[in-house]
């Protein structure tokens, strides 16, 4: 405490004057915002992009359940200002990557403090921030643990000096023929069987790995020709023979398929196909207490349930798909229904078709509230997590205001740890090979309609700057020059980031 009121009575002017700008208004930005609102920084800018959903209201103190579908930063400027009407606050709701956050806008800020929950707006955030050589508070909680982290030009590691853990996907035939954990069978129901049914084709998801597809091209085609046969089944949608239908082709003739490939199952357990009529005998009247399992969403369905919900789901789903239909314009694009942890009809329908695939293939089966959290990549959010980073943030923000660089260090919260609930660590510095923070930066000002990769290489890159003949141009969509890729040099500047 006594820190707190010597940084807020030494540095009150510099806190009145600074400009910050802060990225996410989320679980941490919430808690952050409160805080320099309550510091009294004279201005505060806030940049987010999403809406508020029902999930957000137990942690993100800001909102309530009438902003549900509001935007997140309109919302908390408005709720925020009514802690201190003293701070300019301003609220952007868009996406931090627009053009109109550039270089020169960045510069305008004291320093920049990041609230963000996704690895690529973090990344966009950081090279900003070092083009524009502004310090940046970088912060962000899985579940229990924290960490915050200060970013500064030249003197410390900046955000990309880490590897960062690259999303997990799944082979598609692990997925579509070989499941073994419960996570494939809900990546199967999410992102294939729900996709194919009322969504986009499954080629799209990022969780569906086709690294390996030449190597199994038999296999493959086979997959291809049960996706087409699905898609004939769609046809009859809304009759009353379709949960039949879909249920015996996924459930019991695609099995028979697989266990016809006999090679297969002589080291693996071979799965046992359902027969739908054969089920819905022995329902009995579990049918009349649908409504009291879909709320029993902690206790693992049995087969039976499970089937209920799957054929109350289906049908749920295919009303909502051809009420959009109805509504949308002859020449609109055919509307689709996505995954979404908070739509029950979508949750209800994974949950579901994933627990029937594991029965089939005798793996274990999944309550309702452990799949929302597998199918929507949740780790639990916590409040108090959210609030010790954000406090975090702001003392670190008070050393940039003194300058105090070199006494910046790396704070960790790790609760289970068994030393201290707080850790920290002399900041990192830079890595001499990090492709971001490492090579040297240049501003140069083109018309990117007229100007041509060719020109970069050839007039910029090799006359004025002596580059040698191997060397290698890349942004966000991959390498757009090396020296076997040279069919971009002609195209327009413009049209290479499309």
């Amino acid at each position: 405490m006594a820190f707190l009121d010597n940084a807020l009575r030494f540095l009150a002017d510099d806190i009145k004057q600074a400009r910050i700008l802060m990225v996410g208004a989320g679980g941490i930005g919430c808690e952050l915002l409160k805080n320099l609102v309550l510091a009294g920084f004279g201005e505060v800018h806030l940049v987010d992009l999403d809406t508020i959903d029902l999930s957000n209201l137990n942690r993100q103190f800001l909102f309530r359940h009438e902003h549900i579908k509001k935007s997140k930063a309109l919302v908390a400027r408005d709720a925020a200002q009514k802690f201190n009407p003293n701070v300019k606050l301003v609220a952007h709701h868009a996406n931090i990557k627009d053009a109109q956050f550039d270089v020169d806008w960045f510069k305008g800020f004291t320093m920049v403090l990041n609230a963000l929950d996704n690895i690529d707006a973090r990344r966009h955030v950081n090279k900003m921030c070092l083009a524009a050589d502004i310090p940046l508070v970088e912060s962000g909680t899985t579940g229990f643990n924290g960490q915050v982290q200060l970013i500064k030009k030249g003197l410390t590691a900046c955000y990309d000096c880490t590897p960062k853990e690259i999303p997990k996907s799944f082979p598609v035939c692990t997925i579509r023929s070989t499941p073994s954990q419960p996570i494939h069978c809900i990546v199967w129901g999410k992102s294939y069987l729900l996709s194919e049914i009322f969504g986009a084709s499954e080629d799209s998801s990022p969780e569906l790995d086709h690294s390996e597809d030449s190597e199994n091209a038999e296999e493959i085609n086979k997959l291809k020709q049960e996706a087409e046969a699905l898609k004939k089944i769609k046809e009859s949608m809304i009759t009353e023979s379709f949960p039949q239908l879909l249920f015996d082709k996924v459930y019991k003739y695609d099995i028979q398929r697989l266990l016809s490939m006999e090679e297969m199952w002589k080291t693996r357990k071979a799965p046992r196909p359902l027969d739908y009529a054969s089920v819905l005998q022995d329902l009995g009247d579990l049918e009349s207490r649908k409504e009291k399992i879909l709320r029993e969403d902690q206790r693992l369905w049995t087969l039976h349930e499970n089937t209920i919900v799957f054929k109350d789901s289906l049908e749920r789903l295919s009303r909502r798909l051809q009420e959009l239909k109805s509504a949308s314009d002859a020449d609109a694009v055919e509307p689709i229904i996505t995954f979404d942890k908070d739509d029950d009809d979508t949750l209800d329908f994974v949950t579901a078709s994933a627990n029937l695939r594991s029965i089939v293939f005798g793996i274990e089966t999944k309550s309702r509230f452990d799949i929302k959290q597998m199918a929507g990549n949740i780790i639990p959010a916590i409040a108090t997590t959210n609030a010790i980073v954000a406090g975090l943030c702001v003392l670190q923000a008070f050393k940039v205001l003194r300058g105090d660089f070199k006494n910046a260090k790396e704070v960790f919260l790790s609760p289970f740890a068994s030393q201290r609930l707080l850790s920290s660590d002399r900041y990192r510095e830079p890595k001499l090979d990090c492709p971001v923070c490492s090579p040297a930066q240049t501003r140069i000002l083109v018309d990117l309609s007229r100007a041509t990769l060719n020109d970069v290489v050839e007039v910029l890159l090799r006359s004025q700057f002596h580059y040698g003949d191997e060397f290698t141009i890349n942004n966000e969509v991959g390498t757009l020059y090396d020296v076997d890729e040279t069919e971009n040099l002609d195209k327009n500047l413009d049209d290479l980031g499309k």
